[in-house]
């Protein structure tokens, strides 16, 4: 069978929309808002004009409360929980998670917090946020952020539950928390981690910075520092000391280290909140201004998407989260869904096809850049690959992405 470009096309596009729409928790107006091309794009400012974050963050963190929040939200949030949870503990099985695994035993002295997986250790808050958070993001199965505007590209959102989940549930746990109050913690870092990821200019992702680990940390550092009850001055040296520590490049996509930046962010969100609320001081906006946050790893913010917006609406319900159909690079999904569709409508055989060609724009043919996968890690972001499991197996799940 042979498809030209326009019917290409038009199967990708179905396939897209309808990963959206029975993929996202938030429903079918979160697909309209991330593909509507009538959404209005809006204006960075840079510099000096970049004011008002650091306060508008820090007082969010500070008055967030679960009495207040819309049942809807709470729903939402419950759910993204229960996926966490799943995809942290499949993902302990991950040969990089057992690294941090051991490398959180060796390292911790204190015994505040457990590190999930078949056998449960206990070591310090912030070696378990490591530890967890890597697992949730080692098969690349976890939830990503939908968008608002056409201009803020997929890939440059968040995974917003891995790095924010493991550091409330460290935090948590080493606090005896209730469970009102590790909600509560959840999905005000989530709240933080994803309008901030809107905020940013998205040369940010275009430069190569992986959103999830530089982002994630302040996710991480709101729930963490919520659960240890700051108060608005430790919340803005927090805010000022994760900028210092927020790392994550996209160099690592395909290998360990794209999971340990998520690991990292939740690492370094602990930590952050942790020295903050002993004292250590960092600046006083160190979101705002030329040499804050914003700027120097964005050039530049939409300060009219953080301003006012927080909670106004909660990103979690809209635009809405979405739950991955496969464990891979999630800017490759509509075209296995397409593929899918192709192979299943017709019951194609693998004989039957000689040769497959994808089009593709280069923000989707970049990341996945991996011709030849030569382990598991690169196949998630193989097109090649991906294609090729489609039309062998008809799908793509765990087991396909295994090396042995």
């Amino acid at each position: 069978m042979r498809l030209n470009r326009k019917q290409f096309l038009a199967l990708v596009g179905r396939g897209a929309a309808a990963s959206v729409a029975a993929a996202s928790v938030g429903g079918a107006s979160e697909a309209r808002a991330q593909t509507s091309p009538s959404a209005k794009v809006k204006k960075e400012v840079r510099g000096s004009a970049i004011k008002g974050t650091t306060d508008a963050v820090r007082r969010f963190i500070s008055t967030s409360s679960l009495r207040e929040m819309p049942p809807d939200v709470l729903a939402q949030g419950r759910r993204c929980l229960i996926d966490g949870f799943g995809v942290l503990l499949a993902g302990s099985t991950a040969g990089g998670s057992q690294i941090l695994r051991q490398y959180a035993q060796k390292s911790s002295g204190a015994k505040e917090a457990t590190v999930l997986g078949r056998d449960p250790i206990v070591v310090s808050a912030a070696h378990a946020a490591l530890a967890n958070a890597g697992s949730g993001h080692a098969l690349d199965y976890d939830d990503t952020q939908l968008s608002t505007t056409p201009d803020r590209t997929f890939g440059l959102l968040t995974h917003p539950t891995t790095p924010t989940l493991s550091a409330a549930l460290a935090v948590a746990e080493r606090t005896g928390a209730s469970g009102a109050a590790f909600l509560e913690a959840y999905l005000t870092g989530v709240e933080v981690a994803c309008k901030m990821a809107e905020v940013i200019d998205p040369n940010h992702y275009e430069r190569g910075f992986h959103s999830t680990g530089t982002l994630g940390a302040f996710g991480a550092a709101a729930a963490a520092g919520k659960l240890m009850k700051l108060n608005e001055a430790q919340l803005a040296h927090m805010l000022a000391i994760t900028s210092s520590l927020s790392a994550g490049i996209r160099v690592n996509f395909g290998s360990m280290s794209k999971p340990l930046n998520a690991a990292r962010a939740c690492e370094n969100g602990v930590f952050a909140a942790e020295i903050a609320s002993q004292g250590f001081t960092g600046g006083d906006f160190g979101l705002d201004g030329p040499w804050g946050f914003f700027q120097v790893l964005g050039d530049g913010a939409d300060l009219d998407r953080l301003i006012g917006r927080l909670g106004k609406p909660w990103a979690i319900v809209n635009p809405g989260v979405s739950f991955k159909p496969y464990p891979c690079g999630s800017l490759s999904h509509p075209s296995m869904d397409a593929m899918l569709k192709v192979v299943t409508d017709h019951d194609l055989k693998p004989d039957q096809i000689k040769a497959v060609r994808l089009r593709a724009g280069n923000n989707i043919l970049e990341p996945l850049r991996y011709a030849v996968a030569k382990n598991e890690l690169e196949a998630k972001f193989s097109v090649p690959f991906l294609m090729s499991a489609i039309i062998l197996r008809r799908r793509a799940g765990m087991r396909e992405f295994t090396d042995e």
